[in-house]
């Protein structure tokens, strides 16, 4: 099993920045790669970014976000980092942390209880 502790979020005005931080514990060396999702109001969890944790970090963004959050990696910790800038109240929602581990059974998700961004104008 892998746990993931969140941290961050909080309410900001519109063009100001928030960094959320997540970090694993647990079978952490079973961990292929960490990011975060999202889910607004009235609609589905939607991908945000995550980061490859092995190897040369590979990163993915949602087009939503790409030029104005960054993802990044500090695997002594076991801690991913999603600094986000230029935010916008479309971006306010529920934060979630997420890992995808392999086990046994093949790969499978962990999920953070979430964290609360609310954007203000």
């Amino acid at each position: 099993q892998v746990q993931l502790a969140e941290s961050g979020g909080g309410l900001v005005q519109v063009g100001g920045s928030l960094t959320l931080n997540c970090t694993a514990s647990g079978r952490v060396f079973s961990i292929n790669s960490m990011g975060y999702y999202r889910q607004a109001p009235g609609k589905q969890r939607e991908l945000v970014a995550f980061v490859v944790t092995t190897g040369g970090g590979y990163t993915n963004y949602a087009d939503a976000v790409k030029g104005r959050f960054t993802i990044s990696r500090d695997n002594t910790k076991n801690t991913v980092y999603l600094q986000m800038n230029s935010l916008k109240p479309e971006d306010t929602a529920v934060y979630y942390c997420n890992a995808y581990a392999m086990g046994d059974r093949g790969g499978m998700d962990f999920w953070g209880k979430g964290t609360l961004v609310t954007v203000s104008s």
